[in-house]
């Protein structure tokens, strides 16, 4: 654990992350959504990047995908390692039905770089990959709705039943908060990580706090 946490604090300082600025010194337009699942958080991104419109781009499974280009790996391996538990210490590229597994350590190697082409570039939507704890300049975003609107919303739009919906729910709360704890050792369910925590539900739609989050963003970064 102690490795991983020093090769994580080490990166941290790095230029690529810490000092992305424009010219002029203003900070370079980037925002980082985390989300509970069933709270909206992922097409409220899809609409905040619609809403600021060109240049800005969004960044989900696409960065799933250009890992497993990079790393020569197939996707379905690079995603069991994002949310799933990974025994930090112990765990090693193994074949495992013919696919290569990442290790931890190797996981965080590709995602930082990645992460530090698109803060480079700016004008980004990141969801989630606890993009929220590398940027600190960035405007942190964190979407969380009452267990029963993130039931309802699970049951309408994955088309599953109640009880698959909880099982779905309690699953992903589990794999991403233990995934964030073991690479960034921070518990993203912590208001203090954030700039801005949105409880959507039916006095918060998916089209306000999209509204709300590029209000803040306009404003932030002077757009």
């Amino acid at each position: 654990m102690k490795r991983i946490f020093d090769l994580i604090n080490k990166n941290l300082n790095n230029s690529l992350l810490t000092g992305l600025r424009k010219r002029g010194g203003d900070v370079t337009p980037i925002i980082v959504i985390s989300r509970e699942k069933g709270s909206g958080g992922r097409p409220i991104a899809y609409l905040v990047t619609k809403l600021l419109g060109a240049p800005w781009k969004i960044y989900h499974k696409d960065i799933i995908d250009e890992m497993a280009e990079e790393t020569t790996l197939e996707k379905e391996a690079v995603e069991d390692v994002d949310e799933a538990k990974t025994p930090i210490m112990t765990q090693l590229l193994n074949n495992i039905f013919g696919k290569k597994y990442l290790t931890l350590n190797e996981y965080y190697k590709h995602l930082l770089r990645i992460l530090a082409a698109i803060g480079n570039r700016g004008y980004a939507v990141i969801v989630g990959r606890g993009a929220n704890f590398l940027f600190p300049h960035a405007l942190k975003v964190r979407i969380v709705s009452t267990m029963k609107t993130r039931i309802d919303w699970v049951m309408k739009y994955e088309k599953v039943s109640y009880k698959e919906a909880v099982k779905r729910i309690e699953e992903s709360d589990k794999k991403r908060i233990e995934f964030t704890k073991a690479l960034f050792q921070h518990d993203q369910q912590k208001a203090h990580h954030y700039d801005l925590v949105i409880r959507t539900g039916n006095e918060m739609s998916v089209e306000d706090a999209a509204d709300l989050i590029v209000y803040l963003a306009k404003k932030k970064f002077k757009l």
